[in-house]
């Protein structure tokens, strides 16, 4: 997390008013308001511009290390913000003698790709405005009213844009001039050369490693970097009864302050506290929308607020500086962009699987990662165990399926038996009854009740003609040895209903005349009886066996859900073991970081050592060179005075 850094620019004061009458004091980096209407006001910032500071200082301190950092993979954004006339575009395009932001970006990308030698880059470049709330292509014309999207992979970006791929500095300053010839300007009373939009100049840089097997970190191990560059000029705040606008002018005026407003918003919902943040109207302005990674999300970013020193603009300058200070409280997450294939991840994952071996090794834990080994075989070895007994109460649940089968199928095998038992003993009654000389009424009446089956509905005999006597007795009478065409009883109460039928059905069949004996009879019913009770005994005996083997599969099936509550619970506690060791393994990853930060550091120190040593040693050698060239004046000077002769006079007495 790292805070918004902010700079402040005061332009110079216009020739009518004098450096005395200026209500603003600078003392370093903090700004004092001296007059009226509150006395004594102070602001401090990260840097503090006067007058006599040039573009190229406030890229040098301000927007150099954004370049550098685009270039490593991280976003970066940097706009000018202010009322109009403060200075903003000057500050950020600049004239020819004084080049500003973005021209000297521009050049220190392509200067600093050149110097690299590990790395290739890709960049491409798009320039937009946004006029009355509607985004225009500034490199198209006839591109207008552009529409925002958001996707997963590209972020927030406007659809049908055009971008260009740039080899050098010269072709990106000639589409600069192209946009700069389509953008809108305007005269009002406080400038002449109005911004009448904002415009957003966008640079996206894309690099990989030229030979990825020289190197061993794994945080560029075959990875592509992709970052955005944007540099925003954004059109000045301005009140209607200085700017004296009207018409057209009015309607832009209008719109420029609303998306400045809804900036403003945003800005102050960002610097409060999280609980206190509330929803962030990031979509009130095509502006904040644009911006809304670089205002609170993955970018690094410089925000330059022009102000105006004299005291006619008392009001403006310190709702500029209420604004700075309020964006200076602003935090971001900048992280590296980088976009990874499958095989690359899985070489970084091996690449940092090895790593941790290597630490965990270092600091002795060796036994910790056999335990770790070891857990993971056993969890691997109880899921095999689980499987198999998933499998096993299946088998078991189909089994006790085809056992209940079987048994409804003897279930019902037996309600037949006994179903033809009685309907048996009904017939050998009723035989009993016309041995005696009953007839067929006499036997309905005497067992209304036998001859109903539960299939078929009862039908009422008033129509069926009686039979005549000479069926009496069943001594003499005949039974047939072939039914193929005789009609059978339904047919009977069919004709006796009305319906038609083939009369040529109704043959009289040839009947052989046997007599039966009653002894005969009564001889073939024991029997039978006898017959049926001893397949009665034998399906109750299937029946009981069926029911014990399904007893014990119901044990066994309890005994397997047991083992399988075991294998839960032996399950859970190798999970909560896995996650104690992936939290230890989390806590290395932690160490590791700080190590590298503090790696970084110590990288960034010696750095600042090694230019110091480098500024000494040339101080030095400045100083050994004037000392030799004084050392050899000196030598000629003695070698002169030896040389010349001095003649004294002699004395005489």
């Amino acid at each position: 997390m790292e805070n918004i850094s902010v700079a402040i620019r005061f332009r110079p004061p216009i020739p009518s008013s004098s450096s005395s009458d200026l209500p603003w004091t600078v003392d370093s980096n903090r700004i004092t308001l001296l007059a009226f209407p509150v006395p004594n006001l102070s602001f401090t910032f990260d840097h503090v511009f006067d007058r006599t500071s040039t573009n190229a200082t406030i890229y040098g301190l301000l927007v150099r290390s954004l370049i550098r950092s685009a270039l490593d993979g991280f976003n970066g954004t940097a706009f000018a913000y202010g009322q109009t006339s403060s200075g903003k575009t000057f500050t950020m395009y600049g004239s020819e003698d004084d080049p500003g932001i973005v021209p000297l970006a521009v050049q220190d990308v392509f200067r600093t790709a050149r110097m690299s030698a590990d790395r290739e880059f890709l960049i491409r470049v798009s320039y937009m405005e946004i006029y009355n709330e509607e985004i225009n292509d500034l490199l198209t014309l006839g591109s207008q009213k552009l529409p925002i999207h958001e996707s997963l992979e590209r972020g927030v970006f406007v659809a049908g844009l055009r971008e260009e791929i740039v080899s050098s500095a010269e072709q990106v300053l000639e589409l600069l001039k192209l946009g700069e010839a389509n953008r809108h300007f305007g005269e009002t009373n406080m400038n002449a050369r109005s911004s009448r939009s904002h415009t957003i100049f966008r640079m996206v840089i894309e690099s990989s490693a030229k030979d990825v097997n020289s190197f061993g970190d794994v945080t560029s191990a075959d990875a592509i970097r992709v970052s955005v560059l944007n540099l925003v000029d954004l059109a000045g705040s301005e009140r209607i009864a200085k700017t004296g606008a009207g018409g057209v002018r009015l309607k832009e005026g209008k719109y420029i302050n609303k998306s400045l407003m809804v900036l403003g918003n945003v800005i102050n919902k960002l610097s409060d506290n999280g609980k206190q943040r509330g929803h962030i109207p990031y979509r009130d302005s095509k502006l904040t929308r644009i911006l809304q990674p670089a205002l609170g999300g993955n970018a690094k970013t410089s925000i330059i607020c022009t102000v105006a020193p004299e005291e006619v603009h008392i009001e403006e300058t310190r709702g500029t500086l209420h604004f700075a200070s309020r964006a200076k409280r602003v935090t971001n997450c900048a992280q590296i962009n980088e976009v990874l294939t499958d095989a690359a991840l899985l070489k970084r994952q091996k690449l940092e699987i090895e790593e941790l071996r290597r630490k965990l090794q270092g600091s002795h834990s060796g036994v910790l990662e056999q335990v770790v080994l070891k857990q993971r075989n056993d969890m691997h070895k109880s899921e095999l165990e689980r499987e198999r007994l998933i499998v096993e109460l299946e088998e078991e649940r189909k089994a006790r399926e085809s056992l209940a089968h079987c048994i409804r199928e003897q279930q019902k095998r037996i309600d037949d038996l006994t179903i033809r038992t009685t309907s048996d003993h009904a017939a050998r009654s009723i035989q009993q009854k016309l041995g005696a000389g009953g007839t067929y009424d006499e036997v309905n009446m005497l067992h209304p009740d036998e001859f109903r089956t539960p299939d078929l509905k009862q039908m009422s005999n008033v129509f069926v003609a009686r039979r005549s006597n000479c069926s009496k007795d069943l001594d003499s009478s005949p039974i047939p040895e072939n039914f193929a065409n005789i009609a059978d009883e339904d047919l009977w109460m069919r004709l006796n209903k009305g319906c038609t039928t083939d009369l040529d059905m109704l043959q009289t069949p040839r009947i052989k005349r046997r007599s039966f004996s009653s002894r005969e009879i009564s001889l073939d019913q024991p029997f039978q009886e006898e017959a049926i009770d001893r397949k009665c005994e034998r399906l109750e005996i299937q029946c009981s066996l069926e029911r014990q083997q399904l007893e014990t599969s119901e044990e066994q099936r309890m005994i397997l859900e047991c083992e399988c509550n075991q294998l839960r619970e032996e399950k859970a506690s190798l999970l909560q073991t896995l996650s104690i060791s992936k939290q230890d393994i989390d806590i290395l990853r932690a160490e590791k970081e700080e190590l590298v930060k503090e790696l970084n550091l110590e990288k960034q120190m010696m750095k600042g050592l090694k230019e110091e040593i480098q500024l000494f040693s040339l101080a030095f050698s400045q100083r050994e060179g004037l000392l030799t060239s004084l050392y050899t004046k000196s030598k000629a000077i003695v070698e002169n005075l030896k040389s010349f002769q001095v003649t004294t006079p002699e004395l005489y007495d």
